[in-house]
């Protein structure tokens, strides 16, 4: 789902941002012209900072109108987009890919593993499901960071906790001075989460290693591999399928995913970086 150009930005506006972490940000961008079709979680835009470059970056959160992206800073577009201000004018192409399909999993316990900045792309998912929270059955949240200064949108991490119908566990890598929470990977956490294997969905989005632990993991459990979603990432530029890019074996992530059940995802995932 594009606009008639899906090669041409649409122009946003920077209209709030907010420090995550110290090299991540979330920004909310309304439109100047035009606004692109309505997103839907899983998928992302193509963000053009003018003069620099374009990148994707998955949606983060869904509002009326407004597109809300979480950025990393990790290389020229990605700092000049991360330090936008209030005011500040990109370019926006989209939205592409696949969803998280939630509306196949009503009736589900979902389980939603994260890894670092991948808590970005799942935000949307736990959003639908308090939002509509009598549709889901149990909703349980695993999530991991290296440290704990390091985890994402930290006072809803601490409002998700309060909720006795959300089950949250955070872990991380390397402890600091009051963290008094599991140390390790979020395998270790989710290795602990009891689930229904025929009536669980899962969605997974992280670095790739920590994707493939989780989603054995959970087919060890018995969770069908077609009922384990992952996030898929490469280096995309067109975002239309048309430049070839970000192509993953016989996959082109920008166009056939990026979110994908395991049972297609497990034998691409093997194969390092082809």
């Amino acid at each position: 789902m594009w606009t008639a150009e899906p090669m041409l930005p649409v122009r946003y506006r920077v209209t709030d941002r907010r420090a995550e972490t110290g090299d991540s940000a979330t920004l909310w961008l309304d439109p100047v012209d035009e606004p692109l079709p309505p997103v839907a979680p899983g998928q992302f835009t193509m963000l053009y900072a003018f003069g620099v470059g374009e990148i994707p970056i998955s949606i983060s959160g869904i509002e009326d109108g407004t597109l809300v992206h979480t950025i990393r800073a990790v290389g020229a577009v990605s700092r000049a987009l991360h330090d936008a201000r209030p005011g500040t004018v990109v370019g926006a192409r989209g939205p592409f890919g696949t969803t998280w399909r939630l509306a196949g999993a009503i009736g589900s316990d979902l389980v939603i593993v994260a890894g670092g900045i991948g808590l970005a792309p799942l935000r949307p998912v736990v959003a639908v499901a308090l939002d509509e929270r009598p549709s889901f059955a149990g909703v349980t949240v695993v999530a991991g960071a290296r440290t704990p200064d390091e985890f994402l949108f930290r006072d809803e991490l601490d409002e998700w906790a309060k909720r006795d119908d959300l089950d949250l566990r955070l872990t991380v890598d390397r402890p600091a001075p009051g963290w008094d929470g599991p140390v390790g990977f979020v395998t270790e956490p989710l290795a602990g989460v009891a689930v229904d294997p025929l009536r669980t969905a899962a969605f997974l989005c992280g670095p790739e290693p920590m994707m493939r632990f989780s989603a054995n993991l959970l087919l060890d459990k018995g969770v069908p591999a077609f009922r384990i979603l992952v996030s898929l990432e490469r280096n995309m530029k067109c975002g239309v399928g048309l430049c070839g890019h970000c192509q993953l074996g016989p996959a082109l992530v920008c166009r056939d995913g990026p979110v994908v059940d395991y049972a297609y995802a497990e034998p691409l995932l093997s194969v390092k970086e082809l």
